[in-house]
C-alpha cells in the first residue's frame, strides 16, 4: 500500500526535528569543549554600575570612606504613635454613617464610622481635611478620635 501524502510529511518533519536537535547538541558540546582564558571570562563594573568586559581606567578610581558606605535602608524617624495623623475624606456616606479617610503621608485608606468622632454631630464630606489616631480594628485600621479642620 502506499504512503499517503500526509504521513509522508509527518515522516519528513519528524526527520528534520531530529537534524536540527542533533545540530543543536553538537552546538553544545562544541561549546562546552572552548576553554576560555581568565581574561575573557572577567566582568567588570563601570562608574555607572554597569556590567563591562573592558577593565576600568586606573585615571577615574576615587577614594571612597567606609563609614560613607551605607547598607540597607536607612531607618524612618520614630513616629508617636499616640500622635494624631492627617488626612482626606476620600468617601463618606452621612446615612450610613462611615467613610474614608487617605493618610497625607502614606497614602494608606482608613475606616471611619460616625461614632468615632471626637465632636459628635460634625458633618464629614468628601475632600474634608481631618487628623485622627489610628486603631487597630478585627476588620483592619480605624481612625479614632476624627477631628475636622
Amino acid at each position: 500500500m502506499a504512503e499517503t501524502f500526509s504521513k509522508r510529511e509527518r515522516r519528513k518533519k519528524k526527520i528534520e526535528r531530529r537534524r536540527e536537535k542533533e545540530l543543536r547538541r553538537e552546538e553544545r558540546r562544541n561549546v562546552v569543549t572552548k576553554q576560555k582564558t581568565l581574561e575573557e571570562m572577567m566582568a567588570y563594573v563601570d562608574e555607572n554600575g554597569n556590567l563591562t568586559d573592558t577593565p576600568p581606567d586606573p585615571k577615574n578610581i576615587r577614594k571612597v570612606a567606609v563609614e560613607d558606605i551605607v547598607i540597607g535602608v536607612p531607618k524612618a524617624p520614630a513616629v508617636d504613635p499616640d500622635a494624631a495623623l492627617s488626612g482626606v475624606i476620600s468617601y463618606f456616606d452621612p446615612s450610613k454613617g462611615y467613610g474614608f479617610i487617605i493618610n497625607d503621608q502614606t497614602k494608606e485608606r482608613l475606616f471611619v464610622h460616625v461614632n468615632d468622632l471626637s465632636q459628635p454631630g460634625t458633618e464629614l464630606r468628601m475632600g474634608d481635611k481631618v487628623s485622627y489616631t489610628p486603631m487597630r480594628s478585627p476588620r483592619g485600621m480605624q481612625a479614632v478620635s476624627v477631628v475636622k479642620h
